[in-house]
Order: C-alpha cells, then sequence, then structure tokens
C-alpha cells in the first residue's frame, strides 16, 4: 500500500471490485492505493472499534450508516494499538466532528495512519451489489492516475482472496502479557491471542479473572505454564482452514478437560476441533444489530459481529464428537448460521460472536459469567 498523508481534501478517487464494477468519489484519509476484501458493516455506531478490530485485518470496509465521522476520534474506545481495516469507505463523512471526549477527525486519524478510503460514492448500491455477488477483492485508488480502470482491474485481481488466508499470526501479540484482575483475584485464564480486541480480556478483568495473553503460536506447554483455571480463545482474521496449530492446541486442551470458551475465531477453532467443517459465508455478519437466538434459554439476543467464515455442524440436536456430544447452542435468526457451540459432557462452550459488545449491544454478555460458572463447577 502506498500512502501520502493530506488531511481532508478533494483528490479524485476509485472504488474497483474484481468483478468490474467501479465508483467513483472523493479521497478519504491518506492518498494512494490499496486491496483486501470488500465487505460491509451494518452499525450505526462505533466506528472506532470497528477500525481498530484486528479481525479486519485485510478487508476494505464499507460502512451502510450514511454519515460517518460525526463523533471524531478518542483516545479511550481503540480495541488495539492501531486501525487493522485495509481501507475505508463512507459516503458522507462529518465536517466538524461534535464530541466531548474527540481529540481529532477521523479523516485526520485514517490519513495519519495510512489508511487510504474513499468518500461521496453510493454505498447503498455498493451494498446491493455485495450482498447479490458476495464479498470479493477490491482496490481503492486516489491521487493521480487513476483514469486507467483495466490496469486496476488487473491489479485487483491479482491480490490474494481471503480463502485460504492464514492471517492470525498478523495481528496477534508477540510477547506475552498479563490484564490484572478487577478487584479481588478469583481465577487465572490463558487467552490465545489470535487477534483479541482489547475489552475481551477487560471483561474478564471485570469478574476477577486474571488473563495471561499469548501469542497466536504459543504451544500446550505454554498455556498451561501459568497454571489456568480456563482457557480461551479468541477472535482473529483469516480462514479457519488454516489455523492447524491452534485446532490442535484446543485439542490438547479438550483431553485435559480445562474449561473452555472460544469467541467468533475461537468457535470456529472449536468446531475444527471438534471435527466439523467450516465454510465461507456469501457476505458475512458484520456490524451490531445481528439477532442470535440462544437456544438453551430461548432467549433472542442483539449482538455484535464480525465473520465472514462459519462452522458446519448440524443443528437438529447433539452430535457426538471424540471429546463427547456437542449441540449447537446459539443461531443467526437471519439465515441459520451456527452461532454457538457447547459440549454436553465436557466444560467448553463457544459463540461465533462478540460478547465483549465493543461497541454494544450488551444482551450477551451473560456469556463471560457462563465462562466464570464453568470454572468454579470445576474448582469444586
Amino acid at each position: 500500500m502506498t500512502t501520502s498523508n493530506r488531511g481532508l481534501n478533494t483528490a479524485p478517487a476509485v472504488l474497483v471490485l474484481e468483478d468490474g464494477r467501479t465508483f467513483r468519489g472523493r479521497a478519504y484519509g491518506a492518498v494512494g492505493e490499496t486491496f483486501g476484501e470488500a465487505v460491509f458493516s451494518t452499525g450505526m455506531t462505533g466506528y472506532q472499534e470497528t477500525l481498530t478490530d484486528p479481525s479486519y485485518h485485510r478487508q476494505v470496509v464499507v460502512m451502510t450508516a450514511p454519515h460517518v465521522g460525526n463523533t471524531g476520534v478518542n483516545d479511550e474506545d481503540p480495541e488495539s494499538k492501531r486501525i487493522w481495516v485495509a481501507g475505508y469507505v463512507v459516503r458522507d463523512p462529518a465536517r466538524v466532528p461534535s464530541n466531548w471526549r474527540s481529540r481529532r477527525t477521523l479523516d485526520e486519524e485514517l490519513a495519519a495512519q495510512g489508511v487510504v478510503g474513499i468518500s461521496a460514492i453510493d454505498t447503498r448500491a455498493l451494498t446491493r451489489h455485495l450482498r447479490e455477488r458476495g464479498a470479493m477483492r477490491v482496490g481503492i485508488f486516489s491521487g493521480e492516475a487513476i483514469a486507467d480502470e483495466a490496469a486496476l482491474l488487473a491489479k485487483v485481481r491479482a491480490v490474494p482472496q481471503m480463502k485460504g488466508a492464514d492471517l492470525s499470526g498478523e495481528v496477534a501479540t508477540t510477547e506475552r502479557y498479563v490484564v490484572p484482575a478487577i478487584g479481588t483475584k478469583k481465577f487465572t485464564v490463558a487467552a490465545v491471542d489470535l487477534g483479541i480486541k482489547g475489552m475481551t480480556p477487560h471483561r474478564m478483568a471485570e469478574r476477577g479473572i486474571e488473563v495471561h495473553v499469548l501469542p497466536a503460536n504459543a504451544t500446550v506447554e505454554d498455556v498451561y505454564a501459568v497454571n489456568p483455571d480456563g482457557v480461551f480463545f479468541s477472535n482473529g482474521p483469516g480462514d479457519p482452514a488454516t489455523a492447524d496449530h491452534p485446532v490442535s492446541v484446543m485439542r490438547a486442551v479438550l483431553e485435559r478437560g480445562t474449561p473452555l470458551f472460544g469467541i467468533c475465531f475461537g468457535n470456529q477453532i472449536l468446531g475444527r476441533a471438534l471435527g466439523f467443517g467450516t465454510y465461507k459465508l456469501k457476505y458475512g455478519h458484520r456490524g451490531i444489530n445481528q439477532p442470535v437466538q440462544d437456544r438453551t434459554t430461548g432467549k433472542v439476543e442483539v449482538t455484535a459481529h464480525n465473520h465472514g467464515f462459519a462452522v458446519d455442524a448440524p443443528l437438529d440436536g447433539p452430535s457426538d464428537t471424540p471429546y463427547g456430544r456437542v449441540e449447537v447452542s446459539h443461531v443467526c435468526l437471519n439465515d441459520n448460521v451456527v452461532e454457538g457451540l457447547q459440549l454436553l459432557d465436557r466444560p467448553a462452550f463457544s459463540v461465533q460472536y462478540h460478547p465483549e459488545a465493543a461497541a454494544g449491544p450488551h444482551d450477551a454478555a451473560y456469556l463471560f459469567d457462563r465462562f466464570v460458572s464453568l470454572m468454579e463447577g470445576q474448582r469444586a
């Protein structure tokens, strides 16, 4: 990706999809070129959390909400130390932010971090196109030399696809770190970082859990070196079919019977560890308004999602696995995609969505309490 920071400007820009459709608009953020998988997010707020979610690595995010940037950028809400999206697409960016916590404009932040974006395009038409044709490779080009669309299309089609991409090691921590419990320490959890969001260990810390965050390449020995009461596998980018190492580590955890919780990529890892396959969704689930039913209680939750792959597990009744019976605990009410797995004979479960809820909603926060209950039961 080549960039030059210019702040808010009217430089011409063009978005080119791999099927040849183009959208012309204005540069937003850094000026240059960038490539990735075009996906759309349906959240009307929380753009700062979206931008800094490592699961968006190598993806160009299209915001379906037309007006973006009105609350600016602050120093409290990032989910990681940098913006991870490969590119950003908005229709009507705010000219002046208005929020008491704002420190700078979204355009300034994108430019400062070298993120190429585009504004003033019909994001509704683009979203409809992606829903009909599916998520696909895309390029955003701004500044000089954007007239030759055939040459730009050739560049887009030369970019690797998301299917088959092994990306968690590119976003995970390289060094172990500890998030201390808030108040009295009750448990120790080893968290395998596959692209973890900052709010996740915080939610556990709120419940008296000391979280040891480990690199994606952590071994079974690394996990148990912290003497954990439970093991957690995080969200992350890429194709779960490539995640052989995390799958092997999770199988070792299942063998030992240690309480286990997985979120998003962690749900797909659990699916693979149990013997299920995974597959790529047509356009994925991304946003903070996705309806999910907890089949163990019948309760419907509005939840935060960011995933383009899913677990291929049967919805009708428990399935037998090498680690006992497992059932689909949660399902998306829009399309019946598997949104959670629960083992019936071992203390392990996972969900495909984001109960840490940054940004919102908080319907699924109880899942961290479920994890605590598993560790309490194991200790008893």
